[in-house]
């Protein structure tokens, strides 16, 4: 179905509205600068800041197999039209309790309303919310192609940048194991807008793999993980125990990960040390205390 929106001083500008992936990633490859839209929440903000004039739109809100979540093999199998307020639902959060906690803080009533899964990893802000979650939780991502191709794509190769979407390919899913274990996420915000992460924390506990995983979100263009804190915290862990850590060791945790995302600046040529800016201590300090608290909150 293919509706024609009023003639602007730009041009016409078609919309289509596929119901199925596959019709979307097709009318994507017919139309090569066409742009797919799902919520809308960030492609609007461009489109009104002038800095994006979409030539046609391919909507993504009729294709009803992305808009809900199976389970397989021990993940669950998301799909990327979920929309945050959705995902912040009491059944969603029983089963991946730290995305349902991003999705509930990623802003007001009509972003969650309308932002989806998909969108804010295609958007890839650093202040996505759902990101350093996706990150912790090492999800993959089921790419459809042309042709009814799909292939896999770890998250955290989108969002480094190591492996794109190619022309006429949509994110159809979100694959994310179901670990059955405690799962944190914070976010400090600031002045930046209503409910945008200043830095966020997001902790996950894997009992099978005995280990911890940890993103930083927000400070940088893509999700932190601080691999060595977490192989050093996990090795502090009675697995087989209560798993209970001391104050002294949780505080040490967090400015382990502040510390690995926020490195200290590097001798000047004298020897010399250079000290951070205040205003990054600050967020160094505010990083090692969300790590602190979804660390303690776990274990607890």
């Amino acid at each position: 179905m293919t509706t024609h929106a009023p003639r602007a001083a730009q041009g016409a500008q078609s919309v289509t509205l596929p119901v199925t992936l596959d019709e979307a990633v097709a009318a994507l490859a017919a139309v090569p600068a066409a742009v797919p839209v799902a919520g809308g929440t960030d492609l609007m903000s461009s489109v009104n800041a002038g800095q994006l004039r979409p030539a046609a739109l391919v909507g993504l809100g009729r294709i009803s197999e992305i808009r809900g979540w199976q389970y397989q093999d021990g993940h669950a199998l998301l799909g990327a039209g979920l929309t945050h307020a959705r995902m912040g639902r009491p059944d969603f959060a029983a089963l991946i309790p730290a995305l349902a906690a991003a999705a509930r803080a990623a802003g007001p009533p009509q972003i969650r309303n309308a932002g989806t899964l998909g969108g804010n990893i295609a958007s890839a802000a650093p202040a996505g919310d759902s990101l350093p979650v996706l990150a912790a939780l090492e999800a993959v991502l089921i790419i459809a192609g042309p042709g009814g191709t799909r292939r896999e794509v770890p998250v955290s190769h989108l969002l480094a940048g190591m492996e794109m979407l190619a022309p006429g390919e949509l994110i159809g899913f979100v694959r994310v194991p179901l670990l059955h274990a405690p799962q944190v996420f914070l976010k400090a915000t600031g002045r930046t807008g209503p409910g945008r992460a200043t830095a966020s924390v997001a902790l996950v506990l894997d009992p099978a793999r005995r280990g911890v995983r940890c993103a930083v979100g927000a400070i940088a263009p893509m999700p932190l993980r601080p691999l060595e804190a977490e192989q050093w915290v996990a090795g502090l862990i009675d697995w087989d125990g209560e798993r209970g850590l001391v104050p002294e060791a949780l505080t040490a945790f967090g400015e382990y990960v502040a510390a690995a995302c926020i490195p200290d600046h590097p001798p000047a040529e004298d020897g010399t040390a250079q000290p951070l800016p205040p205003a990054v201590l600050h967020l160094r300090r505010t990083v090692a205390a969300l790590a602190r608290r979804a660390l303690g909150r776990a274990l607890s």
